[in-house]
């Protein structure tokens, strides 16, 4: 299963000493959410990230969410493993100062991590814990599935340690948003090709459709970047205009 090395970073709960297991009650639902769950549930097997697990104290329930695309998204209903972990306060960067650092440059490439917290490999022991329930076996991840407590933290702890040598000079990072910056269109390909060297490195992976690369302008963080400095986002003006 390709991934970053546990080794470099896998992703801990450090569920308090007090927090009780619960195993919650499965719910019911109905036949097409159930050929949906069984339908995402044997993607994420094949992909590896999941395992059968049998005898577990933690047990939570499926929860599908409609997708702007007409299919379903599977998550997990993590409410009361969330509430017997502690919240990880890790520092997350000012979105003013990476949209200030950000604009200004002649050339941007933006970059889209693919199932970027999948990457994340789980701590073996904290594996049980995320455990759920279907119709067909119970199921834990191997990867740091979304919907747990503290899942920008970690990943935002992953980017800093490896782009550390190029945030602030040539790349901007916000948990899962990633920006390459240059001030001459010339060296856009040497920076470039220095983040894929650190992005190689660590074995991570980036999804081709939501990667744009060598433009003068996009939007980050909800603000539209460009080598004019910052400037207003289109989507949120024509919202104002029509109200």
């Amino acid at each position: 299963m390709p991934g970053i090395d546990a080794d470099f970073i896998c992703h801990r709960l450090a569920i308090h000493k007090e927090g009780k297991p619960v195993a919650q009650r499965k719910r019911k639902v109905g036949s097409e959410r159930r050929e949906a769950i069984i339908t995402e549930t044997q993607k994420l097997l094949n992909a590896g990230f999941i395992r059968e697990i049998r005898y577990t104290t933690w047990l939570e329930n499926v929860v599908l969410v409609n997708k702007s695309s007409g299919k379903w998204r599977m998550c997990v209903d993590y409410t009361d493993l969330n509430k017997a972990c502690p919240k990880d306060s890790y520092p997350l960067s000012s979105i003013n100062r990476l949209v200030d650092g950000a604009s200004g440059h002649a050339l941007l490439s933006f970059l889209d991590a693919y199932s970027g917290y999948n990457q994340i490999m789980m701590s073996p022991p904290d594996e049980e814990h995320t455990s759920f329930i279907t119709d067909r076996a119970n199921y834990c991840y191997r990867v740091r599935p979304f919907g747990p407590k503290n899942a920008g933290a970690t990943y935002q702890w992953l980017m800093d340690k490896v782009f550390h040598q190029q945030i602030g000079r040539n790349m901007e990072v916000y948990v899962d948003d990633m920006m390459v910056k240059t001030t001459s269109a010339k060296a856009h390909a040497t920076d470039l090709a220095e983040v894929f060297g650190q992005i190689k490195r660590h074995n991570m992976r980036l999804n081709p459709e939501k990667c744009v690369f060598g433009i003068q302008g996009g939007k980050f963080l909800g603000f539209m970047i460009t080598s004019r400095e910052i400037e207003a986002n289109p989507e949120k003006c024509k919202a104002i205009i029509q109200m």
